[in-house]
């Protein structure tokens, strides 16, 4: 705990430092969250997406999840939701040819939730 999840259009692969986004991320959610865990992120491009009526090429789409375990408030999820797009905004390219819109949902991991960690 947490998970994040960072889907985004593929196009971005050249231009996205995920690198640099996930030195700054495991951080500020380990902060801001109060969690003792160690950040697990999955980063998935995809092949096709799409925004409204905008041409494809023209407009790139990023949608960040982070699961934590119950017992947040909303208030913090919320706060943690516009940090994450703050720090979007900044290692995301942004001009008037291409544009990126950008979404994050902070969400409660599922009361089934387990983990297990295999020696290597």
């Amino acid at each position: 705990m947490p998970h994040i999840t960072v889907d985004y259009t593929a196009r971005l692969a050249g231009a996205f430092d995920r690198q640099a986004f996930v030195r700054e991320l495991h951080p500020m959610v380990r902060d801001e969250a109060g969690s003792a865990g160690v950040c697990k992120t999955f980063f998935r491009p995809a092949a096709d997406t799409y925004v409204g009526e905008s041409d494809a090429a023209r407009v790139a789409f990023v949608h960040v999840e982070v699961g934590l375990l119950p017992g947040r408030s909303e208030e913090l999820k919320a706060r943690l939701s516009r940090d994450v797009l703050a720090l979007l905004d900044k290692h995301l390219p942004g001009d008037d040819a291409h544009g990126v819109v950008s979404s994050v949902e902070v969400r409660d991991l599922a009361a089934s939730y387990r983990l297990q960690h295999s020696p290597q």
